[in-house]
């Protein structure tokens, strides 16, 4: 079995590869351009790579026996995964190589900043002896907010602590006993770490909900002279207002590995700011990082040709036809149900519990449904790559435990899929979902105990109501209004003249005037929107 490899990884890595007898290993001397690498891979059966050549469609559909690329880092931008899944191809990566020294990365940048090292060693260099303009602060006694408590975020937090700093963390997906253990103060919104810190560091992965989340606004919100840093990734801060927040002195200094666009540009305003720290994009720049990426990328290339073992994955898994044609139709349902209470579930979520009933009690294998509904419950969490093959290690990563049961109870409906979402003991959210008519027709028929019918696409409208005449007359011709079309609608109240719950599918996503009007209507509450 051929093996490629197109970009330079450990030595140790190449020789785990080499080892066996069954594999012929190719260490190309340097990257080549898609033209050069194309009859490289025509018998090849792995390719490994880092981030510099790029795994294009044309390439892999010029490998026909191409079973598996390995990926000796974190991200997989530079692999065309939409076209590995459709050739058959698993795609692994290697997302425990670079977590301390990214995190001892970060730490560097705080003492950086916190002492001004870089500044003072320029001018030395200059032949200057500068000591009044350099003084540093402490870092033990002070606050270190961390945005993102994943695997990079616990070990900055650690090294903090040993520091005697004070740590308060937010993640969507912490829990105030896991935030505990590692040292930390529980956060409950991310203000409260703006308020609270004079230090602040990201470790958020680039979603909708985190993309330009340290802005103008947030700037505000933040103690006067607070220190920034962020090694992971640029479009997580509006790099303009970082710029205005430290020439107006209310950001006293940051230090970033990442940037927007990278390499920075020349003429960037970042090279212009004395108090700031650049580095270029050196998080995983280590020989221990490099080697364990290396060394990790042999492993799982070598499981997975040999023993059929998956790990790390970031594409679909295997799974065989007949019971991926009973399973298919619950995949999208799950995902749903998991997307739906996510967006509704209030924070400190610890525990999911998937009850299966009525026909799906006998389905052979409910695994890849209990991945479809964690999937969708982590996406647009705080982390990279969750897929249906990574999805229970990663939910297990932030403190998320699921149990699942099959019950013969008597349902309502022929196939039952329903999903709670606990904090500690409390149960925060429940939903549930059937097929109407066919396993084509998906439907969640009940949320907050409460009978509902609602599509599993597009974008919800949801809000409580007192059930008064005229309420549904209201509601489309607001939405007309903004040319806003609905789909469908559920309508449910307890008594007449009650409460209701109202929910909308809409053609696409109402503007923020609609829900402003909405919000100021003193029989209408709770008003969300939810993507499906």
């Amino acid at each position: 079995m051929k093996i490629v490899v197109c970009d330079p990884i450990s030595p140790k890595g190449i020789a785990l590869l080499q080892q066996r007898p069954e594999f012929e290993v190719v260490v190309l001397p340097k990257r080549l351009t898609e033209a050069e690498l194309l009859p490289m891979v025509s018998d090849a059966v792995a390719l490994v790579v880092r981030s510099e050549t790029k795994v294009t469609r044309k390439i892999i559909e010029a490998a026909p026996k191409l079973r598996v690329v390995g990926r000796a880092g974190v991200g997989v931008d530079n692999v065309d995964i939409e076209a590995a899944t459709q050739h058959g191809t698993v795609v692994m990566n290697t997302p425990g190589g670079n977590t301390v020294t990214t995190a001892e990365l970060t730490f560097a940048m705080l003492l950086s900043l916190a002492r001004k090292v870089p500044q003072a060693h320029a001018t030395m260099v200059a032949g200057k002896w500068d000591r009044k303009l350099f003084q540093g602060a402490e870092l033990a006694g002070k606050t270190l907010g961390v945005l993102g408590m994943g695997r990079i975020g616990t070990e900055v937090a650690k090294r903090a602590t040993a520091f005697g700093m004070r740590v308060i963390a937010y993640d969507p997906y912490l829990t105030e006993e896991r935030a505990r253990a590692n040292g930390a103060a529980f956060a409950d919104s991310v203000d409260q770490v703006y308020f609270a810190a004079d230090f602040i560091t990201v470790h958020m992965p680039v979603t909708p909900e985190t993309k330009h989340m340290l802005n103008a606004a947030a700037f505000t919100k933040m103690k006067p002279g607070v220190k920034i840093v962020n090694c992971a990734r640029g479009e997580i801060i509006a790099e303009q207002d970082l710029t205005a927040a430290l020439e107006s002195g209310k950001v006293a200094g940051a230090a970033l590995d990442v940037f927007a666009v990278e390499p920075l540009a020349a003429d960037h305003p970042f090279r212009k700011q004395p108090n700031l720290i650049l580095t270029p994009h050196l998080g995983a720049s280590t020989e221990e990082a490099q080697e364990k990426c290396g060394i990790e990328v042999a492993e799982v290339i070598t499981g997975y040709l040999l023993a059929g073992e998956v790990r790390n994955a970031v594409n679909l898994p295997y799974l065989d036809a007949k019971t991926y044609e009973l399973v298919k139709p619950y995949l999208p349902l799950g995902e749903a149900l998991g997307k739906l209470l996510a967006q509704l579930s209030p924070a400190g979520a610890d525990r999911i519990h998937i009850t299966y009933g009525g026909h799906a009690q006998s389905l052979p294998n409910t695994d890849p449904v209990t991945r479809a509904v964690l999937q969708g419950f982590l996406t647009g969490s705080t982390l990279k790559d969750v897929n249906n093959v990574n999805v229970r290690s990663a939910a297990a990563s932030v403190g998320l435990t699921v149990e699942e049961k099959k019950s013969d109870e008597p349902v309502t409906f022929n196939e039952w899929l329903h999903v709670q979402v606990f904090g500690g003991a409390k149960k925060l959210i429940s939903a549930g979902g059937t097929f109407f008519g066919s396993p084509n027709n998906p439907r969640i028929v009940r949320l907050f105990s409460t009978p509902v019918e609602i599509p599993i696409s597009g974008t919800l409208l949801m809000l409580n109501n007192k059930d008064r005449p005229g309420i549904v007359g209201y509601l489309g011709t607001l939405l007309a209004r903004h040319k806003v079309n609905i789909a469908n609608m559920s309508l449910s109240r307890d008594t007449a003249g009650g409460q209701a719950l109202t929910v909308l599918n809409l053609d696409s996503a109402p503007p923020q005037a609609v829900l402003d009007e909405l919000k100021k209507d003193g029989d209408i509450s709770n008003v969300k929107v939810i993507k499906l």
